[in-house]
């Protein structure tokens, strides 16, 4: 008991203190490919492998972190709260554009891993990759994925989405805050939103709203994309 709860106090420690040396890292050196989430997981998949330290074992001393996803989700309704007004303006278009992102997730990801031969269980691992990372997770247990994976690759699709969304939205001449903002959180989900928190209230709140709304549509369309590709015969 005493033993597995140094333990888990070790992997938060830890944890936070990579993340931590990560953020100040970026700050220094004011470069978006050194975001603070890539490069803890870096370091820390380093560090598990030199010491000889199984995932699984880390994993359940860092389970309080894991379990602080689903709240930290749930907080990003307080910008969209106070900026309510200025996005019911648009709703219909909101949320069919979230729609067609969602759609566009879902099809995108399962259709390329079937057409590359991968299996049935990375086929429905993939379907939620549209959606923030606890989202993802639970997306995959239903439908029979790795829960691993599809946490990997949700993480891996924000913090490349974060790195090179600003700038590409910017490029091709996006100028409303709430196209921004829904475009972060729907394309890189829990990190897009935190980099749309440093643009202004609006795109916070806007791409919040995004996590909220993709994963509602992604919940609902990957099991029938899911039983598409079975009855297709690629996601058996």
């Amino acid at each position: 008991m005493v033993e597995s709860a140094v333990g888990a106090l070790l992997a938060i420690a830890a944890t936070l203190a990579v993340y931590a040396a990560a953020q100040r890292v970026q700050r220094r050196r004011k470069s978006v490919w050194l975001h603070p989430v890539l490069v803890s997981i870096l370091v820390l998949i380093a560090a598990l492998k030199l010491l000889g330290v199984e995932y699984a074992d880390y994993n359940r001393g860092a389970r309080v972190l894991t379990f602080l996803l689903g709240p930290a989700v749930v907080a990003l309704g307080l910008p969209l709260f106070r900026q309510m007004e200025e996005i019911g303006r648009r709703g219909k278009a909101v949320l069919l554009s979230l729609l067609a992102g969602a759609a566009v997730g879902t099809l995108t990801a399962t259709l390329t891993a079937a057409l590359l031969g991968g299996s049935g269980q990375v086929v429905r691992s993939l379907a939620p990759r549209a959606v923030t990372t606890p989202i993802a997770i639970g997306i995959a247990e239903r439908v029979g994925g790795l829960p691993a994976l599809s946490a990997a690759v949700a993480i891996f699709t924000g913090i490349l989405g974060a790195v090179i969304g600003p700038p590409l939205l910017r490029t091709i001449g996006v100028r409303s805050r709430t196209a921004f903002g829904l475009s972060l959180g729907a394309a890189a989900h829990g990190v897009g939103t935190a980099r749309a928190a440093e643009e202004g209230d609006v795109e916070a709140a806007s791409s919040g709203l995004a996590i909220g709304v993709m994963g509602v549509f992604t919940a609902v369309l990957a099991p029938v994309a899911i039983a598409l590709l079975a009855w297709l015969g690629w996601a058996r």
